[in-house]
């Protein structure tokens, strides 16, 4: 049988598990500390990635690479659907409701492994030149990068756009894109921007980005800084971390998690947690060079390392009042189910990829 073939054991990458463990062990011990209901919650998050971890890890994607075009309309479609059946929470329209069970999904969490494959699947297809890709085919790609930006950001949700966005255009850049490109890019966005704020941002965007440059920080920021500090070099026990313990600091368990962490483990900690993310990131895109000629394998483990990147960055950046608040968790470590089974799901994804790849031959069609 394929699954038990040695290729297989010897291909598997066992370093991205090795990275991963530490963040979810320590992501559930402090969850333990604040809520034991929502760390047995977080066991049940856990269970179900596992399961989707082997469910995914033995689909023959490279078999039926030929499908990602399919699936990525479909979740063009899933995102136009929000547009017109969405179901509304806390004035943002995201989610789906599923008839019949009384769920909701959010498609813009379920297009993110899809939208990287499918740029993997555009880049094989259409690979670089040595002076990177000229404009009409940055174009080809943009085309596919910018719709679900568009849909994204109009539900709104401007945050997950943006990560996609930057994203999409991060593979493209790690892959190749001649610079006078990039450089027309950046001059164009200088010279745009104050259009973007007056016409294209909605009020509550302009209200945080308002609140971010102000001299006062938000009340929940306030708090999470106030953290940070008492946390000092080492940290504190538990039963000290007054800014948790006594509930000053907002959503502790989820989007500043940072916070309560740092509060825990002090400055050293922190260091070290960035440290394991970086650890990860690095291994993520050093498959560009062990990977040089696959580019499904280059642009799926860049997409992932920088999506990863983003939601790292932006999160510690909002708790530490250098970015305005979104909703943007800690990657495996804030509380909660669907980011998190989202990420194990990417992560196997790639293991899929790499252990499969001198079992199962990409069958591209050409033309669709």
């Amino acid at each position: 049988m394929r699954l038990f073939d040695k290729r297989i054991i010897s291909h598997f990458d066992y370093l991205m598990i090795i990275f991963i463990l530490p963040l979810v062990l320590l992501s559930y011990n402090l969850i333990s500390e604040t809520n034991r209901i929502l760390a047995n919650k977080q066991l049940i998050y856990f269970t179900v990635a596992l399961i989707v971890f082997c469910i995914v890890f033995i689909l023959p994607i490279r078999r039926n690479i030929r499908l990602i075009p399919i699936l990525y309309w479909l979740g063009i479609f899933l995102l136009l659907a929000v547009e017109f059946w969405g179901v509304t929470k806390l004035g943002a329209k995201r989610w789906l409701s599923i008839p019949l069970i009384n769920m909701t999904i959010q498609p813009s969490e379920l297009f993110k492994p899809v939208f990287i494959l499918m740029l993997g699947h555009l880049i094989h297809n259409k690979p670089p030149s040595d002076d990177g890709y000229n404009f009409k085919d940055f174009l080809y790609f943009s085309f596919y990068i910018v719709l679900p930006f568009v849909l994204i950001a109009k539900e709104p949700d401007l945050g997950t756009a943006l990560v996609l966005l930057l994203v999409g255009y991060g593979i493209l850049f790690i892959i190749g894109v001649n610079w006078r490109i990039w450089t027309g890019i950046f001059i164009t966005i200088a010279i745009a921007s104050p259009f973007i704020y007056t016409n294209l941002i909605k009020d509550y965007q302009k209200k945080r980005i308002k609140d971010f440059l102000s001299e006062k920080p938000s009340y929940q920021v306030q708090q999470s800084i106030i953290a940070i500090g008492n946390g000092g070099l080492v940290g504190k026990d538990s039963d000290e971390a007054t800014q948790t313990q006594l509930k000053f600091l907002p959503i502790a368990t989820s989007d500043f998690i940072f916070a309560y962490f740092v509060e825990r483990y002090g400055f050293l900690g922190a260091i070290g947690l960035i440290f394991v993310y970086g650890l990860l990131i690095y291994h993520l895109l050093s498959f560009n060079y062990y990977f040089y000629d696959d580019f499904v394998i280059r642009s799926f483990a860049s997409g992932l390392g920088l999506l990863i990147f983003l939601n790292m960055s932006i999160n510690i950046l909002m708790v530490i009042g250098y970015a305005p608040v979104v909703g943007l968790p800690l990657p495996l470590f804030s509380y909660g189910g669907s980011s998190f089974i989202n990420f194990i799901a990417l992560f196997a994804i790639l293991e899929n990829l790499l252990a499969f790849r001198y079992m199962d031959m990409y069958n591209f069609e050409r033309r669709l």
